[in-house]
């Protein structure tokens, strides 16, 4: 017994079979307006519209495919060179500030009336209890303990070991930092020393000396250790307590400790100094 979707395919194809044969009778006749050739292209023009409209919608799907293809493909292309120009904006604009800031120190160590060695930063102290980087010169480059490293913004510490190749440097806002430091405006010496990543203490100045918010700090050169003059930061809070012979002053650094890419390591002062 023929199942139901045999029989729908059946009287299809017979359905077919009928209307080819009718229009062959048509194309035999010629154009006639008779009775039987009204009836018969009554019969089969359903089916011719049905046809067309199946062969139509067959072309416009396999256009419309060949388009989204294209399109996809456009795409992927447009997308691929999108990318590849966004990594050269990035290269190109890290290159630029790299300059930049190189430029920057280039100025700075033309100005200095002593030698002095750039560096790249390649490495933190990643265990959050000292506050050091790893610089890309050592003693074969004559980078020795103790010499002072300073961006164009100011210092940003000392040299406490060094290898052939690499050196350790401490920041000025280590706790165990220590600078011979004065106030530019009035001269007041103190000491700074590291406190925490945000201000420093400007230590043992006088209670008697002015010193305001926003006054600038510079190193002594009394310490044998940075030259005279380095900026360190500005007076961020001063506080007189009512007994004691010092009052309290936190300084903030001007130096952003977390960005520190190229530094200058001083490699020997002038003969005044």
């Amino acid at each position: 017994m023929f199942s139901k979707r045999l029989l729908t395919i059946f009287c299809l194809v017979l359905f077919a079979l009928i209307n080819v044969i009718l229009l062959s009778i048509i194309a035999k006749r010629g154009h006639g307006n008779s009775l039987p050739d009204r009836l018969i292209l009554a019969a089969i023009a359903p089916f011719q519209g049905g046809v067309t409209a199946s062969v139509n919608f067959c072309e416009n799907v396999w256009d419309h495919y060949f388009w989204l293809v294209s399109t996809k493909e456009k795409y992927d292309r447009l997308k691929q060179e999108l990318d590849r120009v966004e990594q050269e904006r990035s290269r190109y604009v890290e290159t630029q500030q790299t300059c930049e800031r190189l430029r920057k120190l280039l100025g700075m160590k033309q100005k200095q009336a002593h030698g002095s060695l750039a560096a790249r930063v390649v490495g933190v102290d990643p265990s959050g209890w000292f506050h050091s980087i790893l610089i890309d010169v050592g003693t074969g480059e004559g980078v020795f303990k103790g010499m002072p490293v300073v961006v164009p913004k100011g210092v940003v510490g000392r040299v406490v070991e060094a290898s052939f190749a690499h050196s350790k440097v401490m920041l000025m806002i280590d706790r165990s930092s220590a600078i011979d430091a004065l106030v530019q405006r009035t001269r007041a010496r103190g000491i700074v020393e590291g406190k925490t990543d945000t201000y420093c203490l400007f230590k043992y100045a006088l209670r008697k000396d002015p010193i305001h918010v926003g006054d600038v700090v510079v190193s002594s050169g009394l310490d044998g250790v940075f030259p005279k003059g380095l900026r360190i930061g500005s007076v961020k809070k001063v506080a007189k307590s009512p007994a004691g012979i010092f009052q309290s002053v936190e300084i903030e650094p001007f130096v952003d400790f977390a960005k520190l890419e190229e530094v200058l390591v001083i490699t020997d002062q002038d003969e005044e100094e």
